[in-house]
């Protein structure tokens, strides 16, 4: 079942989500070779406490930690851990906020150094093809709208969209109905409506698209060891238009790229 928000609701998320951008951010300055994952960790989780929230992901399904720290060929819920980042690796950050009795949820992922043309590729094809799925996040339009035009775009690129993780709804719990794919049919699944607060979250692969589930029984990788890049966003549906509650400006989503 679908839970729709009230205005009062959204404007709840929005505040939290303007923190969880705010923290992002931060966090994302940190990034840089030598550096561990933990360190990375324990940034956004002292964020998090000092804006007077809690950690969304911290104990869901026995996740260990307050952020989920994904490298290279790991997709997502990447556990944080001693590991020291390399120039030439690529990091998805995935963060989860719990304020003021409700969740936020956004992920974006970033070069460590210098990267190759091909990792820069995929990295924008997986930021556009979100952007791209929040154009059609409006009244009318459905579910599968948005998973087909992610797909399309994704495929038309050259890459594949790990089809066993989806994006979703969320409020006062962080996974509510819907279950959003990163593929499917147009016109297919729930029309949105307003009062709708879900997460888009495409995860582009630069291979076959299959996954597996690492020894650590948290993260899950591709099967084949190509390189992933996730993009989230948590977004509205109000009667004044589609809502980015965890916009970050210019950092993620930005207009100046030339394929646009």
């Amino acid at each position: 079942m679908i839970h729709l928000k009230t205005p009062e609701e959204i404007k709840i998320m929005a505040e939290g989500g303007k923190i969880l951008a705010t923290i992002m951010k931060q966090s994302l300055k940190e990034v840089k070779p030598g550096i561990t994952t933990n360190d990375i960790d324990r940034l956004a989780e002292s964020l998090i406490f000092k804006y007077g929230a809690k950690c969304s992901f911290k104990g869901q399904n026995g996740f260990p930690a307050c952020s989920c720290i994904s490298i290279n060929e790991e997709i997502v819920h990447g556990v944080p851990s001693a590991r020291k980042l390399k120039a030439g690796d690529i990091l998805s950050l995935d963060l989860g906020l719990y304020y003021n009795g409700f969740h936020s949820d956004m992920a974006v992922t970033v070069p460590v150094g210098e990267v190759n043309f091909d990792i820069q590729r995929l990295m924008r094809v997986a930021k556009k093809s979100l952007k791209r799925g929040i154009k059609l996040s409006r009244v009318g339009n459905t579910f599968g709208d948005i998973s087909n035009t992610i797909q399309r775009y994704v495929e038309g690129q050259g890459f594949n969209v790990a089809r066993d993780l989806a994006g979703h709804g969320i409020g006062k719990n962080l996974h509510e109905d819907p279950e959003i794919l990163n593929y499917g049919k147009r016109e297919r699944g729930a029309e949105i409506k307003e009062g709708m607060v879900f997460c888009l979250e495409p995860m582009v692969v630069a291979g076959s698209g299959e996954i597996k589930l690492a020894k650590n029984g948290q993260t899950y990788e591709t099967e084949d060891g190509s390189w992933a890049a996730h993009f989230e966003h948590t977004i509205a549906v109000t009667k004044e238009g589609t809502k980015i509650l965890t916009d970050m400006g210019d950092i993620d989503l930005d207009n100046n790229d030339p394929e646009e």
